[in-house]
């Protein structure tokens, strides 16, 4: 190797292949993601996962789908227009998806989709309901599309989000699932489908259920679902950590925790914390691109090294009132696991891993 030169870096970190898939490959070719626990298999080239949102005009879809990955305050969705046509909209994460924001007059069974094309690539029907407006309509609707799936690909998974039920009380949110779910389950019998599953969710733009109920549709679609919880379970289990979450920084979404019950509180704080480290890393953040990779690469080249140095991470800590401790840290742009540590600290003092 001549002098100055370096050698050309084959392995890439998590953060640099979640940022940049590169070198371009004309096949879908196996890379694998170094984790501490072993590899993770990925296939880069393949298609996105694909979610349908579907429903009636009015139902709330682009409402959804504009505060969870635009951030954009429930209160101005009110004037958000009607979809007229489908809107594809493609997010960046831990896994890369797709989804796609159906409008409520278009019939798709009447010959002009290819519904073989529609479904193939599909891993999640989310189908809302109006939990406010009469549903008949709807429920026929979302009828006619589980038989249709259940041609096409019977593998997608069938989410039901049963919306706008923050000005019900509890009562009538319970009474209008149970009876959503048994004229569904009573329609599919007669139709032949008895054993389609179907997950119901009760969800409100104008709270934390709307994020809970995507994080639990994309964890079903997450391959590696599996490892990390069991990354997450050694972590709680040999730090003594009350509870971990992993994160996706721009939706607040989780696509992960440890197999311990989560409780709605605990995600609540968690995703509140999120906002705050954002707010203020909007503020007093800096640019940490090009100048600490710059920084990283002069100081492997003065001492000689060639190992695959990450960028430094960041974290952060607060302690609530109940003495309960938050510890926040970064994977990557994407990713952040976060912590809930018992209000008595162990001793001595807990290092949480790299």
């Amino acid at each position: 190797m001549t002098g100055g030169s370096r050698p050309q870096k084959l392995n890439y970190s998590l953060e640099r292949w979640m940022q940049d898939p590169s070198p371009p490959l004309q096949s879908p070719t196996p890379s694998k993601v170094s984790m501490q626990n072993g590899p993770i298999s990925r296939v880069r080239g393949a298609p996105r996962p694909r979610l349908l949102l579907q429903g009636q005009r009015r139902s709330g879809k682009s409402s959804i789908s504009s505060v969870v990955f635009h951030k954009m305050p429930p209160t101005e969705t009110l004037f958000l227009e009607s979809t007229t046509r489908i809107q594809k909209e493609p997010v960046n994460s831990f896994m890369d998806f797709q989804v796609w924001d159906f409008p409520g007059q278009i019939d798709y069974n009447d010959g002009t989709f290819d519904l073989e094309t529609l479904f193939g690539d599909t891993g999640a029907l989310i189908y809302v309901i109006d939990a406010q407006d009469e549903y008949l309509e709807a429920l026929t609707r979302l009828h006619q599309t589980i038989e249709a799936i259940q041609r096409h690909n019977p593998a997608i998974n069938i989410e039901v989000f049963i919306h706008k039920v923050d000005g019900l009380s509890d009562d009538f949110k319970l009474d209008t699932q149970r009876d959503i779910v048994q004229r569904t389950t009573d329609e599919l019998a007669d139709m032949g489908l008895d054993g389609v599953h179907i997950n119901y969710h009760l969800t409100s733009i104008y709270d934390h259920s709307i994020f809970e109920a995507f994080s639990k549709v994309i964890q079903k679609l997450l391959p590696e679902l599996g490892t990390l919880e069991n990354l997450l379970n050694g972590l709680v289990s040999n730090c003594r950590i009350e509870k971990a979450f992993l994160f996706d920084v721009l939706s607040k979404i989780y696509v992960a925790t440890d197999s311990s019950p989560v409780d709605v509180q605990s995600y609540e704080i968690c995703s509140d914390y999120i906002d705050v480290v954002l707010d203020m890393t909007e503020i007093y953040g800096y640019d940490r691109g090009e100048l600490e990779v710059s920084t990283v690469e002069e100081t492997k080249s003065s001492i000689g090294s060639s190992e695959d140095w990450s960028l430094p991470d960041q974290s952060s800590v607060m302690k609530l009132q109940n003495g309960m401790v938050l510890f926040l840290r970064e994977i990557n742009k994407y990713e952040t696991p976060f912590h809930l540590l018992p209000t008595a600290p162990p001793s001595p003092p807990l290092t949480l891993p790299s």
